[in-house]
């Protein structure tokens, strides 16, 4: 996928694809704010809608072109394990960095909406044993009629008082912000090419010390297409904007679920897909969108938003740590 070059080229992009990265993201975030306030909308909508389909272009481009080469396993595992990664490993890190607040509706609206949609998708592939055109055009139905459905929801809930669990922007420090539109676009759109340079020259460090490409493939392409996510989410914590990372994790996830894995099996239907898929990847996606729910379900008041602390954070890394663990261990077993 990426073109072997030198060295020193690679450090350059690795250390240029960094700098990009974390500036971009901070434009991009900001943005966000500024168009999220002006639309009258929350910062979920704007961060499910924008900024997470926004970030999961490099999953679409690689489930597509996965597709139409005829490898649906790849096409599959980028998607679900894209969708691992945001949740266990992004989502854990935002919440180190701060806690996040979650409205009722989220908990009892966008969670289950996502759990539908993971379910939905996994189904389709499970039932018949791949993936025809048509179960890809059903992803893409379900897709068009519960993303408007949840975002009428959101809309009419919302109300004047701030209990979203963000950071209120002030006047001033949205002012600072004179072309939010222009920083929203190009800041998504550096968000995705630096993504690129800085796994084009991972990949050429790997490649110079002799790793093997399977490692490369588990480890920096995997986690390289999520890379916007995790620094629009890193961003958006530290700016205290919690319901734009939320909604960045939930977002992606639910386009990763129906709009990335429909768009692919529609080009291309899916055969011969791994049971690994059904026994292993899919189970713990199902799980890690569960949690997201019971995590942020404030038990002692339900109509209230409760809060998803840093332990929280701390079980979804360990949970991660030990998928990926168990990961290349079968994956070494079976070469």
């Amino acid at each position: 996928m990426y073109p072997e070059i030198p060295i020193g080229l690679a450090l350059a992009f690795v250390a240029g694809g960094l700098y990009v990265l974390a500036w971009s993201a901070d434009r991009f975030v900001e943005g966000a704010e500024v168009v999220a306030r002006a639309l009258g909308v929350s910062p979920f909508i704007i961060g499910m809608v924008i900024v997470g389909f926004g970030t999961s272009a490099p999953e679409l481009a690689v489930s597509a072109l996965s597709g139409v080469a005829g490898h649906s396993n790849l096409s599959l595992g980028n998607a679900y394990g894209s969708n691992i990664f945001n949740i266990a490993a992004i989502l854990g890190i935002a919440v180190l960095i701060r806690p996040i607040a979650v409205r009722p509706v989220i908990t009892f609206g966008a969670v289950p909406m996502l759990l539908v949609a993971s379910v939905a998708s996994g189904l389709l592939v499970c039932l018949g044993g791949g993936f025809s055109r048509m179960d890809g055009l059903l992803c893409l139905a379900l897709f068009a009629v519960l993303l408007p459905a949840y975002c009428f929801i959101d809309r009419k809930g919302k109300n004047n008082v701030d209990v979203n669990g963000t950071t209120p922007l002030p006047d001033n420090e949205a002012s600072s912000c004179r072309h939010p539109c222009l920083a929203l676009v190009g800041g998504l759109m550096l968000l995705v090419a630096s993504s690129h340079i800085l796994v084009w020259g991972a990949v050429g460090l790997a490649r110079s010390f002799g790793v093997s490409e399977l490692l490369i493939g588990l480890t920096v392409i995997a986690a390289g297409t999520s890379l916007p996510e995790l620094a629009s989410a890193i961003a958006s914590a530290r700016r205290g904007q919690n319901e734009l990372t939320l909604g960045n994790i939930i977002g992606s996830n639910f386009f990763n679920s129906l709009a990335v894995v429909g768009t692919s099996g529609a080009i291309s239907p899916f055969r011969d897909v791994s049971p690994l898929v059904f026994t292993r990847d899919l189970p713990v996606m199902v799980l890690l969108t569960l949690s997201i729910g019971i995590f942020g379900f404030n038990i002692m008041n339900p109509r209230s938003s409760g809060t998803i602390s840093r332990p929280c954070g701390i079980i979804w890394l360990a949970a991660f740590l030990v998928y990926l663990i168990l990961l290349v261990r079968q994956e070494a077993f079976m070469a």
